[in-house]
């Protein structure tokens, strides 16, 4: 009784922690496991045994081989031609392409490449695209093992638990029913989404500091004597002079030495600053803007969350400068060193040569424009890999060799044909994810071990008794969906597994139906900016708020649920 109050107050606290803090969930779990290790509710081989489970091991080798599988071109060959005079069917042309790649290729990295495609198409309001096409990505990862993370999550808990994960296809024909259904929902939903013109989005929403030396010839002079109302598509907000925050600039006023003036607009005319004597753009070294620009999003429970920029030190931890920021389409205001920064925010960076050798990069930012350190595959690359990848997908679908085999062999490919390099593996790598599971996995043989998964199986069972087991599936499907948008889709779907997995045994069923339920609701995240990365991504590049995902997500969620709920059972009886 006492190992089953302990961990109960365990999970308790683990789930309230990952819901009401800022804590990142990877320490969250590993703290939760340690407290589990050393009262004595697991052993030491059972910890070492899931770090090193087979499951996991093959999911962290999918994740390094998404890497190489990023960087072909296919996407990229394709994006100009999705976007036509058609609404209608651009939008269809554009989800589909997104959904076919997001199976297969890491949706994230489907997002980034085409927004840039949408934001610079003159045809449609990016708005109207941009949630659109972040939902088809979370679609379209629910097709294969391969699509999301959270699919690869469960097949690893349920290897753990029967010796056998999930196949390839297992997820295909709920998945494609919910991706076909789904995309007339985001049709439907799109009509709800506000049409903010593509120039409004591209202009007056990033917030450039520039600061005046003391032997500027701009000093003395008024802002228009200096010809700083000139400037096409920039123009002078503010200016902080000490402690002071002269706002709105009145034509007239005179420049000081050590004013830094905010400027509010296109991002892209910045060089434009160039030509002003003494005036010189926050913590950026001269030169270093002219050629190396990149726009960055900052990615939930990033390590600068919270901090100003200035107190981010950019230049030690990234080797690069905050040239711009933006914020939800909203005007920033004071210096761009005060800023504090949030999950969502866009940022213009000057980066250094070191810049994509740091190994922090992928715990903060999320890459939409990337002008240096893009690799372009080779014909031969393009055709070599995507062969091998699916040779590899057919033999394991076949059963002929394990997928961790294949998928050991299309990485050493990738490594030897140099798609991907060794340093850009080792920087790359999912240590946070990897602790998450390993530490899911000992928790769960905690839950095991305590006999507490049990009594709550046995538990939910005699309460939904007399409804059956349409009913407990359903139950498990929504409490797993409300609970990734209250936190991570990962973390929703490691806290849902033991639970569903004991219901199943419960009830004398098939484990497969209640398994697919936990991946199909921690990947149902449409109503919030903050359930899922790419829809984060897109908020401010669509200038989205809040009530643009309830929209739009809320007849997509409906769809999906249902389809969800009367597919699995048909794919997965009972």
């Amino acid at each position: 009784m006492f190992d089953q109050l302990l961990v109960a107050g365990i999970f308790t606290l683990l789930v309230c922690s990952l819901v009401f803090t800022r804590w990142r969930a990877a320490w969250v779990f590993v703290g939760a496991m340690l407290l589990a290790y050393f009262s004595g509710l697991v052993d030491t081989a059972e910890v070492l045994a899931k770090a090193s489970n087979t499951g996991v091991i093959t999911l962290m080798l999918l994740l390094l081989v998404s890497i190489g599988l990023e960087k072909l071109s296919w996407l990229t060959r394709v994006s100009g031609k999705l976007i036509t005079p058609s609404y209608v069917g651009s939008l269809l042309r554009l989800g589909s392409a997104t959904a076919f790649f997001s199976a297969f290729v890491n949706n994230t990295a489907v997002v980034a490449t085409l927004a840039h495609t949408v934001r610079s198409n003159r045809h449609h309001p990016a708005s109207r695209l941009l949630i659109p096409l972040s939902y088809a990505a979370i679609l379209g990862g629910t097709m294969t093992l391969i699509g999301t993370s959270t699919n690869l999550i469960v097949s690893s808990f349920l290897e753990d638990a029967t010796g056998q994960g999930l196949a390839f296809f297992d997820f295909f024909l709920v998945g494609a029913s919910v991706t076909v259904l789904g995309m007339f929902a985001i049709l439907l939903g799109s009509r709800l989404l506000p049409q903010v013109p593509t120039e409004a989005l591209d202009i007056n929403e990033y917030v450039i500091e520039a600061e005046v030396s003391a032997d500027s010839e701009l000093i003395g002079k008024t802002i228009i004597g200096n010809k700083l109302r000139d400037l096409e598509d920039l123009f002078l907000v503010e200016i902080v002079r000490g402690n002071y925050l002269i706002s709105p600039v009145a034509p007239h006023e005179y420049i000081e030495a050590g004013d830094k003036l905010i400027f509010s607009g296109d991002i892209k005319q910045v060089t434009a600053l160039d030509k002003f004597d003494g005036l010189s753009l926050f913590a950026v070294e001269e030169g270093l803007l002219q050629e190396n620009m990149m726009e960055v999003i900052v990615m939930p429970n990033a390590a600068i969350e919270g901090r100003t920029v200035k107190e981010s030190a950019f230049r030690a931890v990234f080797d690069a400068a905050v040239v711009g920021m933006r914020r939800g389409g909203k005007r920033l205001s004071g210096k761009l060193g005060n800023i504090t920064i949030q999950a969502g925010d866009n940022m213009m960076l000057a980066v250094g040569p070191d810049f994509n050798e740091r190994k922090n990069l992928d715990k903060n930012f999320v890459v939409i424009d990337e002008v240096i350190g893009e690799v372009k595959t080779t014909p031969f690359q393009n055709y070599f890999i995507t062969a091998t990848l699916l040779v590899v997908i057919a033999l394991a679908s076949l059963e002929v060799i394990p997928l961790i085999k294949g998928i050991a062999f299309l990485l050493v490919c990738m490594l030897a044909s140099r798609v991907v390099k060794a340093s850009e593996l080792r920087r790359r790598f999912p240590f946070e994810l990897w602790l998450i599971i390993s530490s899911a996995l000992t928790l769960s043989a905690a839950l095991t071990n305590s006999g507490l998964v049990t009594l709550l199986a046995d538990a939910l069972h005699s309460n939904l008794a007399v409804l059956g087991p349409y009913a407990a599936l359903a139950g498990i499907y929504l409490g797993t969906l409300v609970l990734t948008e209250l936190m991570t889709n990962n973390a929703a779907a490691a806290l849902s597994f033991p639970i569903a997995f004991g219901l199943a045994e419960s009830y004398g069923l098939s484990h497969m139906p209640f398994v697919m339920a936990v991946a199909y609701g921690a990947s149902a995240s449409f109503l919030t900016p903050y359930g899922y990365t790419t829809n984060l991504m897109v908020q401010n590049l669509g200038g989205y708020e809040f009530r643009d995902y309830m929209r739009a997500g809320l007849p997509l969620s409906i769809v999906y649920s249902i389809t969800v709920i009367t597919m699995i059972p048909l794919v997965f009886p009972f």
